[in-house]
C-alpha cells in the first residue's frame, strides 16, 4: 500500500507549503492540506479473500486425493481421515495466506471492499482530522481542510462554519472536484497546488485578509501513514 509520507519529495512538500502561504496572503482563512495512506481498517476484505482461497484449497485437495474406496484393488486411495486432515490444513493455510495478501496488496483489498464503505470511511476520517488537526479551532471559524486518502483514491474538502457560510457547499464540492481531476492525472503535488490556489481565489473576496490577521495554523502539508 502506498504510504503518504513516501509520496512527496522535500521539493514537493515545499511547493505545497508555498502554495498555502501564497493563498493565505489573500484571505483570513486557514488552509490545511492533509494526505493519509488509508482512512479505514477494512477487515472484511481480508476475511473474504481468505475465505475464497480456503474454499479453493478444499476443492483442490478433494480432487487431488483419490476417493477412499478401493474398487480395483488399488492401495493409492487415501484414508478418509487423512483426506479430511489434509482438507482442513489446506483451508487454514489458504485462509491465512489470503488474509495476508489482502492486507499487503491494496488493489486486491479494494476489489473486495464495497465502495459505499470506502465513502463512509473517508468522510468519517476527514471529519475526525478536521478536529484533530485543529482546523475547527481558528478564531474566526474560517478553517478549510483539503483531504486526500490514497488507498480509497478519494478526496474531501471541509470548511468551518464561517467559511462554509461564505463559500457554500457547492464551492467546496467544486474545489474537491478540481483536486480529483488533478489526482487522476497522477500529479498529486500539482493537484494540491492548483486546489489550494483555487481555494485562495474563492476565499479572498468573501474572507479577505485583514491587517491584524494572525497565522493560526502551520502552513505545511500534513501526511498520515
Amino acid at each position: 500500500m502506498q504510504r503518504a509520507s513516501q509520496v512527496f519529495t522535500p521539493q514537493d512538500r515545499e511547493r505545497i507549503n508555498q502554495a498555502v502561504q501564497q493563498a493565505e496572503r489573500k484571505t483570513s482563512a486557514e488552509i490545511v492540506p492533509v494526505v493519509a495512506s488509508v482512512s479505514g481498517r477494512y477487515d472484511r476484505p481480508e476475511d473474504m479473500v481468505g475465505l475464497w482461497l480456503a474454499m479453493a484449497a478444499i476443492v483442490v485437495v478433494w480432487f487431488a486425493f483419490p476417493a477412499g474406496q478401493n474398487e480395483h484393488g488399488s492401495w493409492e486411495a487415501a484414508s478418509p481421515h487423512w483426506k479430511l486432515v489434509a482438507m482442513l490444513g489446506a483451508a487454514v493455510l489458504a485462509f491465512v495466506a489470503g488474509a495476508a495478501m489482502a492486507t499487503y496488496m491494496g488493489p486486491l483489498r479494494r476489489l473486495f471492499t464495497p465502495r459505499n464503505q470506502m465513502v463512509d470511511e473517508v468522510a468519517a476520517r476527514a471529519r475526525g482530522l478536521f478536529y484533530s488537526q485543529a482546523v475547527h479551532h481558528t478564531a474566526g471559524q474560517t478553517g478549510v481542510l483539503i483531504y486526500v486518502s490514497l488507498y480509497e483514491r478519494m478526496a474531501a474538502v471541509l470548511a468551518d462554519q464561517v467559511a462554509m457560510d461564505k463559500l457554500g457547499q457547492t464551492s467546496l464540492d467544486e474545489l474537491r472536484d478540481t483536486l480529483i481531476v488533478g489526482l487522476r492525472d497522477g500529479e498529486v503535488t500539482n493537484a494540491f497546488c492548483q486546489t489550494i490556489q483555487a481555494a485562495g481565489q474563492r476565499l479572498a473576496p468573501v474572507l479577505p485578509r485583514q491587517a491584524d490577521d494572525a497565522n493560526e495554523r502551520p502552513d505545511v502539508l500534513v501526511t498520515i501513514d
